[in-house]
């Protein structure tokens, strides 16, 4: 393992000062299997860590993609550690996502490591759409877990102009506690067919963003500090016995 640079982040502006705090975050390489190989990874620690989070990224980019480190960032500075990683596809600069098993090996690997590095405190599971996905379906096969429940920002339920619920089958077999964030206008979630799933689930909870689409943004506007506002607050709320 290796320490990275120290990162600056935007705490806040009263117009006048900016005032700024710095973050340190850690590298490391988390071996997933002898024929899958290892894969890269990303420790963001918040000052006063209430959990960790595991932060899984999306079909289209990896774990360095600008969502996906401002995501780590807002989150830590709300008190949550998350370890973001690649899937080996992006490992070997590849464009097509891994099979399912594949990444859910990854999964299972990478939920391990970050239970080794933060063992005492409370551990969830999450990620931006193909990886959150991979994240539940992973989760959904196992009997037993430390994990404590699962974050999804943006669940991919069906593929763009193709409404269907296909994909959201496997989250029957979740027992743990779930929180769905969506973007209303997010061509791969038809918001009327996620509810009826949401309302299926008895541990699951569907927070909406007006306006956002799959890659939560509104416009121009990026819905990262909102996203990680809506994950800490349940976090927390996970944290104190629900």
């Amino acid at each position: 393992m290796k320490p990275s640079s120290r990162v600056p982040m935007l705490f806040g502006n009263d117009g006048f000062i900016v005032y700024i705090a710095f973050m340190q975050t850690t590298s490391y390489k988390i071996h997933v299997s002898e024929s899958i190989g290892d894969v890269s990874a990303i420790l963001n620690v918040a000052e006063d860590s209430m959990c960790m989070l595991t932060l899984a990224h999306g079909a289209g980019a990896g774990m360095t993609h600008s969502f996906m480190s401002s995501l780590a960032r807002e989150l830590a500075s709300r008190g949550v550690t998350t370890l973001r990683f690649n899937f080996p596809f992006i490992e070997a600069k590849k464009k097509r996502p891994d099979f399912a098993p594949v990444a859910e090996k990854t999964i299972e690997a990478v939920i391990q490591f970050a239970d080794g590095l933060t063992p005492a405190q409370p551990l969830f599971a999450g990620g931006k759409s193909f990886g959150g996905r991979m994240s539940s379906q992973h989760l959904s096969k196992q009997e037993q877990t430390k994990v404590k429940g699962l974050v999804f920002f943006g669940f991919p339920l069906h593929p763009a102009n193709e409404p269907a619920v296909t994909r959201a089958e496997h989250l029957k077999n979740v027992s743990l506690p779930m929180l769905f964030l969506q973007g209303t206008k997010d061509a791969l979630a038809q918001l009327d067919l996620l509810r009826d799933v949401c309302s299926g689930l008895p541990s699951a909870e569907l927070q909406t963003f007006e306006g956002a689409d799959h890659a939560f943004m509104r416009g121009k506007k990026p819905l990262v500090a909102e996203l990680a506002d809506a994950a800490s607050m349940w976090l927390q709320n996970q944290c104190a016995g629900g």
